[in-house]
């Protein structure tokens, strides 16, 4: 029973679950769809409100545990120069799509379409890290690399969402963020006087830096990500990224632990919110979210991957220029963050709609990894 529970999660079964519901929904009754996702629900609340406002406050929370572990000693990210090669690797899978969606939107788009760039500069981590485990095997390299850079390029993606895509109607009120600046100050006060349980984290510091982005106008799914740091933790991390340290039981770790079920599981809520669009929205910025994803994601994580290698950032041992390359393919699946980020990037329902189509095409990613990597003889491990 725990083996099936575990694979449901490890195959992101609740999103995809929730993605096709929602497509399905969309597409046969759109009229009971938007209104079911739309109208007050819970006090007042929509569906997509707790959906993209509440939920994803602690999606965002765990991404944040594992930044901050893999930047603790013995983490992926710590020492630096362990995590050069694949953090250059980053940037370049975050400018490249960026300059490709630019290009292509100047030849074959309109200025309407222009504030899309963000969307195709995450990763989408859980598809990602999978489908690297079938191509290369658990204990390959290359798994590491894609997860340093996945939760990277996604801690980027969460600076874009803040910085540049505030909400047009309402514009940033940055004298709010000093409730946010509080509510940090509260859980650094916490750690040191050695609070172990979570939840006054939560509830106190949690709850202010939420109200703070959300009365300065900005998005308050991203409040945990400047409180979890702060987090008693162990340390020195013994553990990689999506491995479980079964000693290690810190503030850190149990929030992840107990928290991680209940994300997995919510994105099911998470998919059906945000996923229903209609087959018929497909239009140009579709095609530049996706060509973006594939093209952008494959050249500049290549690229500067490359690159790194010849200026002295050598890639992890045991992996090759053609592992490095089926990276940049697998990097290039979207999707979850994607989703958001197009959430936010359009004010036009009709764009909107059409651009998170062309985030969730990019699950044609993780296939033309799987592909390539048979093709050019990746050795799995």
């Amino acid at each position: 029973m725990k083996k099936n529970f575990n694979l449901l999660r490890e195959f992101s079964i609740p999103l995809l679950t929730g993605v096709v519901v929602a497509v399905i929904w969309a597409n046969l009754a759109p009229t009971s769809y938007n209104s079911f996702n739309n109208a007050p629900l819970f006090g007042g609340f929509s569906f997509h409100f707790i959906s993209n406002e509440l939920f994803m406050v602690f999606f965002f929370g765990i991404a944040a545990v594992e930044i901050t572990q893999s930047c603790l000693p013995g983490g992926d990210l710590n020492p630096i120069y362990k995590a050069v090669n694949p953090l250059l690797g980053t940037l370049g899978g975050v400018l490249g799509p960026i300059f490709a969606y630019l290009l292509l939107n100047s030849m074959f788009g309109s200025t309407a379409l222009h504030n899309g760039w963000g969307i195709p500069t995450a990763t989408d981590i859980a598809l990602a890290w999978l489908t690297a485990r079938m191509v290369f095997g658990s204990t390959h390299p290359a798994v590491s690399y894609l997860l340093l850079l996945a939760v990277a390029d996604d801690a980027i993606g969460l600076a874009i969402i803040a910085i540049f895509y505030p909400d047009p109607t309402q514009p940033t009120e940055p004298a709010w963020l000093l409730l946010s600046a509080c509510g940090m100050a509260i859980a650094y006060l916490m750690r040191r006087f050695k609070l172990q349980s979570y939840w006054p984290y939560l509830l106190i510091g949690g709850t202010l830096s939420w109200a703070g982005l959300h009365s300065a106008n900005l998005h308050p799914a991203l409040a945990l990500v400047f409180i979890v740091p702060f987090f008693p933790h162990a340390k020195k991390e013994h553990k990689h990224m999506f491995e479980e340290d079964i000693h290690d039981q810190t503030t850190l770790s149990r929030f992840e632990h107990e928290w991680k079920v209940i994300v997995d599981f919510g994105l099911f809520m998470f998919g059906l919110s945000n996923a229903g669009v209609q087959f018929s929205s497909m239009s140009t910025v579709s095609m530049l979210v996706l060509a973006s994803l594939l093209i952008g994601k494959t050249c500049g994580i290549f690229g500067f991957g490359w690159l790194a290698e010849k200026c002295g950032s050598a890639l992890p041992h045991g992996m090759k220029y053609r592992d490095l390359l089926v990276v940049g393919v697998i990097a290039g699946t979207g999707f979850t963050v994607a989703l958001f980020v197009a959430g936010e990037a359009f004010t036009d329902p009709a764009i909107r709609s059409a651009a998170k189509m062309g985030a969730m095409l990019s699950l044609v990613a993780a296939f033309l990894g799987l592909t390539l990597g048979r093709i050019i003889g990746v050795t799995k491990k």
